[in-house]
């Protein structure tokens, strides 16, 4: 099986707090793998890591089989997208022109931003600015920004974290369609068990900072929520 990221051993110490203690970890090419745990379980911590925002304190990962600290994992890197805690879109702007922005920044003067307005549900904003979008509506914009590099690899921090239920119903059916469409593959870090069962191929049960379990979606006996309960001894998710 060809994986886009893996991981061996991974920590992470903050003076004496262990966020990240020898997580293991391995997301298929093609795969929706959804990160499983509480707030506080790890999850951030091991996106902001894998994103290069932070440093590990031991262990090690491997992003398009370039390990972390060679010399191609920032080349590496451009081959992801990621959306990180709340999304970052200029909000004085109109979607377009954060678009354009950051097409300008990636070098990219054929970038089709009619095109990716489309595909996340904003083709008819016009000259409304960001801060005045709906919550939902901004996450969508921080997808088409993480999009606009036309990765091959996504990376989703809580993405319907706060959301409406419409919010949620658009960013999922936006989810599906890049994977389905697009082949991108998928990292998504959630603790809403509900919403990540509707989507998820893949999973990866974090408690404490390690890699409690991984497991495909099909080899679930039960619910998602009933296996996890399971797994975590019958503690909530929260």
């Amino acid at each position: 099986m060809d994986y886009v990221l893996t991981a061996e051993g991974l920590s992470k110490e903050y003076k004496g707090f262990r966020a990240l203690d020898g997580l293991s970890l391995h997301v298929p090419q093609g795969a929706i793998y959804g990160l499983v745990g509480r707030n506080g379980a790890g999850k951030t911590t091991l996106i902001r890591i894998i994103c290069g925002l932070q440093e590990p304190t031991a262990g090690s990962y491997t992003l398009y089989g370039v390990k972390s600290g060679g010399r191609d994992l920032a080349r590496a890197r451009r081959r992801m997208g990621a959306v990180v805690e709340a999304p970052a879109v200029y909000q004085e702007l109109t979607a377009e022109e954060n678009l354009q922005i950051q097409m300008r920044v990636l070098g990219r003067r054929d970038g089709d931003i009619p095109g990716l307005l489309k595909l996340v549900g904003l083709e008819n904003t016009g000259k409304k600015k960001a801060k005045n979008f709906s919550l939902g509506m901004r996450q969508r914009l921080g997808m088409a920004v993480a999009l606009a590099g036309e990765p091959e690899f996504l990376v989703l921090d809580e993405p319907v974290n706060g959301l409406d239920p419409q919010g949620i119903i658009e960013t999922r059916r936006l989810i599906q369609r890049l994977n389905r469409e697009r082949g991108i593959t998928i990292l998504i870090s959630s603790h809403i068990l509900g919403e990540l069962a509707q989507v998820a191929t893949h999973y990866g049960f974090i408690d404490g900072g390690r890699m409690v379990e991984e497991t495909e979606a099909t080899a679930l006996g039960e619910s998602l929520e009933a296996h996890y309960m399971e797994l975590m001894g019958g503690e909530e998710n929260g």
